[in-house]
């Protein structure tokens, strides 16, 4: 440790408090401590002890106090021109914090795997727009592994997504829960069968499927682990959209968000094909950086899907 270390670490000891100087300052300004109490909000028995206390900080007397006022000593003088100057800075720092503040909360970065981008994100930006209309809002959609990424990378704000858990170097509030379903066109067997597909049954079946990374992918592998494991699939798409749109032109089954899925289902376009024993849940999820609590519009959108 160098000799300049230990004067570094006591400077805020042995300089007044801002809270300090601004109080000698209003004294200067209205020739009394009474004055300069009641500017400041405190009571004068609270301003004379403060004034008293930096004295000894600083150990030089600063007041004269006298039944027709108060007045600066020299070194009171002195030491109110360097408080000026601290204060000024001071001002300029706060400044320039909230033109930052100003800046972060003029835009929101969202990162959403496809589920939560395509079928929630969208209703619930437009109810921000609400509280926070000058607020430019970027989305990036991926999947639930790009989302961390995105986020560890500081390159979002906030991220939501789908599946077991919260992942590595994120913390995450659970915002609500969706249900996989196994669908298939109206023309494949399964649609016509009378019985349910068991388990392994759809283990073994080579299904259109979301890549690996994805949530709805992460909760189908743990799903089927203890009934073989999942087949390999026909096909790995990266969007909700073309998988739904494979599935429709009877290429084969396979699972999807019920969220993704609604209309296709009651138009008869898919057909739900019931598995029996298999659970086939997962929680949606708010998350960001481990130890950065979301602040602005971001703090603000997570109260939206929480509703309110």
């Amino acid at each position: 440790m160098s000799e300049a270390e230990p004067a570094a670490v006591s400077l805020s000891h042995r300089v007044p408090d801002l809270g300090a100087l601004e109080l000698l300052i209003a004294v200067a300004r209205l020739g009394s401590l009474g004055r300069a109490a009641r500017a400041r909000g405190i009571s004068q028995p609270a301003a004379s002890s403060r004034i008293r206390s930096m004295e000894r900080q600083l150990g030089v007397a600063l007041v004269e106090r006298s039944p027709r006022g108060s007045r600066l000593t020299d070194a009171g003088a002195l030491v109110t021109d360097w408080a000026r100057r601290v204060v000024e800075a001071a001002e300029a720092f706060d400044a320039g914090a909230q033109a930052l503040r100003g800046r972060r909360d003029s835009r929101l970065r969202v990162a959403a795997s496809m589920t939560i981008a395509e079928y929630l994100l969208p209703g619930w930006l437009i109810a921000l727009r609400a509280q926070w209309p000058g607020t430019a809002v970027s989305l990036h959609a991926g999947n639930s592994r790009v989302v961390a990424e995105r986020l560890l990378g500081g390159e979002a704000d906030l991220g939501f997504v789908e599946g077991l858990d919260v992942p590595s170097g994120l913390d995450g509030a659970v915002i609500g829960h969706d249900r996989l379903v196994v669908v298939a066109a109206p023309s494949h067997p399964w649609s016509r069968r009378r019985t349910e597909l068991t388990a392994a049954e759809l283990a073994k079946t080579p299904l259109i499927l979301r890549e690996r990374g994805s949530g709805t992918r992460q909760v189908l592998d743990a799903a089927l682990g203890g009934h073989g494991g999942l087949a390999e699939p026909l096909l790995e798409l990266a969007s909700t959209t073309a998988v739904k749109a494979a599935v429709v032109s009877e290429a084969a089954p396979s699972v999807l968000s019920e969220l993704a899925v609604g209309e296709e289902l009651t138009a008869r376009r898919l057909v739900e094909i019931p598995v029996r024993g298999l659970r086939l849940g997962r929680d949606l999820r708010a998350v960001w950086p481990t130890g950065q609590r979301p602040v602005g519009p971001a703090r603000d959108l997570l109260g939206l899907t929480r509703g309110g």
